[in-house]
């Protein structure tokens, strides 16, 4: 029987695993690409986005001090106040201060129909808008069965349905601005205890957490995050008619965990924290910044 001589075969001898594999690359396989193997989007932006931001009630209290936190880390800032004076004061020296660009406008955010004009103003002064701070607000102290339709309207005009509109016109400015555009809403921790003098107030703070949750839902897809803040007990010009009453103070102070009152400082940098891309995956949610007091009690 003949005897048959296996077939020659060539082997490739393989590659230890400590080798590392060579990074493919255009020369190698001319007229190829190699595939993309992920759809990430990558952020434009470390810290603070460059964006100018809108700050309602900007000429005092929180609105004041987070237009200047945005400043400081250099946004720029348009003021809005209905106190056009002082608004154009705090814009000027936050200007001064952190060398970026600022305007400040005498805003009636009720005023619906002159929002637009507004938009465009700042706009032209300060460069593409990227953020919204709605920190504009009465309170509105009339117990329930003392309220008629126009108190009633007057706080929920101003502490709500001003944020929704002005949520809406900026929406198309927000999505053009790209990565990082966000906006946080003042709220407070009436949203979740009720107060015999401030029934409109609470339900407009109340009314801001469900509008967060329902904007987050709508802007999320289109890059856009909606936040609250919802502070407790600040020392600022709404608070100060309170804060004069005989005894008031201490009380706050003795039920707050912390032993202190909130400065404005305090709220401003957790709203600039929001409108960071540090929280870049925070959205449809609010912070609870009150020094404990919702731990264990209410105002």
């Amino acid at each position: 029987m003949p005897t048959i001589k296996p077939k020659k075969t060539t082997t490739t001898p393989v590659r230890p695993r400590t080798v590392p594999r060579k990074a493919a690359t255009a020369a190698a396989t001319p007229g190829r690409t190699r595939r993309a193997t992920s759809r990430r989007v990558p952020w434009e932006h470390l810290g603070h986005p460059s964006s100018a931001v809108i700050v309602t009630g900007a000429a005092s209290g929180i609105g004041r001090a987070s237009a200047v936190h945005l400043a400081e880390a250099g946004r720029p800032v348009a003021f809005w106040d209905l106190d056009e004076k002082a608004a154009k004061a705090a814009a000027k020296e936050a200007k001064a201060a952190w060398k970026v660009p600022t305007v400040g406008l005498g805003i009636d955010v009720t005023a619906s129909a002159a929002l637009p004009a507004a938009i465009k103003a700042s706009t032209k002064a300060v460069g593409q808008i990227g953020g919204l701070v709605h920190a504009a607000g009465v309170s509105g102290p009339l117990q329930i069965t003392e309220m008629d339709d126009e108190s009633w309207d007057g706080v929920l005009d101003v502490n709500l349905r001003a944020a929704a509109i002005l949520t809406k016109l900026l929406a198309p400015e927000l999505e053009k601005a790209g990565a990082g555009s966000a906006i946080v809403y003042i709220s407070s921790i009436e949203a979740f205890f009720g107060h015999d003098f401030l029934p409109a107030y609470a339900s407009s703070k109340a009314g801001l957490l469900g509008l967060t949750r329902s904007a987050c839902a709508t802007l999320g897809p289109k890059g856009i995050r909606v936040n609250s803040v919802c502070p407790g007990a600040v020392e600022t010009p709404m608070l100060q008619p309170m804060l004069d009453i005989e005894g008031i103070r201490e009380g706050l102070e003795l039920k707050t965990p912390l032993l202190r009152l909130a400065q404005p400082d305090d709220i401003a940098k957790v709203v600039r924290f929001l409108l960071s891309d540090e929280a870049r995956f925070v959205t449809g949610t609010q912070l609870v910044v009150d020094g404990g007091l919702t731990a264990i009690s209410g105002i």
